[in-house]
This record gives C-alpha cells, structure tokens and sequence, in this order.
C-alpha cells in the first residue's frame, strides 16, 4: 500500500499548505466530492506534551468520479489560513467501487519540533479537502470538533513511611502542564485535584477527597491513617489541558 507524505515548515503551528480552494463551507459534494465517514483519533482529545511527537489516527471515505490528488481530513478555526497540524501522513486508495476510497490518515504534532501557541489549546473543526488533477478541488466542514489539549502532569508523596494506624498521613504534590511556548512545564495553580486511595489487594482506587491546589500548582492534604495501601492524585482536565494521573506511594499502615 502507497503512502503520501506532507510536511511543513510552520509558523506558530498553523499551517495553510493547500492553496487551491479558497473556503471551508458546510456540507457536502460543493465541487463533486463527498466526504464520509470522517474519523479523527477515534474522537478523543489530542494532548500534546512539550517533546514527544503526537501520532493522531484518522480516516474517511472520499466519493467523487473526478480524478484527484492530496486527500485529506485537517482541523482549522475560522478560514482555510488557520489550520494546525505539522505533517499529514495517507495512504493511497483502499478501492470500494470505481468511485469510492477509503483514506487511513496519520496526523504528526511534534512541538520539540515545530513551535506552538498555548493559545492554540481548544476546540478545532474538522474538514475534508482533496485537489482534482489538472486544478481544482473541493474542501468541506464536516460538523466535528477535536479539542487539542496541553498535557497536564502529577507528582506526589505520602509520608511518613510507615505510618501508626490512627496516626495523621500528609499526602502533597503539584500539578503542572505543558507550555507550549517555552517547551516547559509549568505550574498550573488553582486547579481541583482528587486524592484516591487503593487498599493493598484491591483491584481499584476510590476517591478521598477533592483538593485546591494553591497559586504555584502545589496539592497538600492529610487522611488518618487506617490500612496500607497506595495513594496518588487525579487530575481530570478541561477544555484546553488533558487529564493526569500521578504515579502512586505505597505508606504501610503498622
């Protein structure tokens, strides 16, 4: 199977490569294609962290009896100059009848490459453009929206360790996430973050207690000690972070 490959030199992350089609309008077929199926990373959020590149999955049937080049499905705000990705990967035509394909996709976000702008952390729509051979093309909105996220992170520390049953245990942390613009992270104060608690031979965490974390991202709490077991924080996200998990701490309860 075939592949095509784009990559580009961006500026703050958006990218306007295709140039033959001067709008994104709703709907279908406007230059003779169709658009179906569309699919971008099974509907989940795309978080992007500060150095690793992102790989996000992507699909869609194109319907049209015209020849065509540059298939592909791509997120945009406003006009067709404002699109973000870094690099698109697709394979050739999967035939299902003479004027029916199906496109497999791969996005690439890779910020220790390309720079980025916190700002573009949010909702994105969804379109579908493909260029005709001899020019030409068609480009449409296909009603979806993907949230691009800025990863979040979690420290935390149980003490003391081992700990008298009945006695006071102080579990702390910080919560952080991904500036794109540094390509650090940075503390993430005032978020609301959850302490669970998973027994020794338990199977799952539960829930403690929420928690505010201060000005500088920092998580401090104390629960009585009853049983060892595993603690650890669980930050749940919003629209423009992504959620995280912290690693756990094992305190024994003697």
């Amino acid at each position: 199977m075939g592949k095509q490959v784009w990559r580009v030199a961006v500026a703050g992350g958006a990218a306007a490569v295709f140039t033959a089609v001067a709008a994104v309008p709703a709907g279908a077929a406007e230059g003779g294609v169709s658009f179906t199926r569309v699919q971008v990373n099974g509907g989940k959020p795309i978080v992007i962290g500060t150095s690793k590149e992102v790989r996000v999955p992507a699909s869609f049937r194109v319907t049209t009896t015209h020849q065509w080049k540059w298939p592909a499905v791509f997120l945009y705000r406003g006009g067709k100059d404002d699109r973000l990705w870094h690099a698109i990967e697709t394979t050739d035509c999967i035939r299902v009848s003479a004027s029916v394909c199906d496109i497999n996709e791969t996005m690439f976000f890779d910020p220790s490459v390309w720079d980025m702008r916190n700002s573009e952390a949010g909702a994105w729509k969804v379109a579908a453009e493909v260029h005709f051979k001899g020019g030409g093309g068609d480009v449409d909105d296909k009603g979806l929206t993907v949230h691009v996220k800025r990863n979040s992170r979690l420290t935390v520390n149980a003490s003391p360790e081992p700990v008298t049953k009945g006695r006071t245990i102080t579990v702390t942390g910080k919560v952080s996430r991904a500036d794109w613009e540094t390509r650090k992270y940075a503390s993430y104060g005032g978020r609301s973050v959850s302490l669970q608690f998973k027994p020794s031979g338990a199977a799952s965490y539960t829930t403690v207690k929420k928690v505010p974390a201060n000005g500088s991202g920092a998580l401090k709490t104390t629960v009585k000690a009853s049983k060892t077991g595993t603690w650890r924080w669980v930050y749940y996200g919003n629209t423009t972070t992504g959620r995280s998990t912290s690693s756990g701490d094992k305190v024994v309860v003697k």
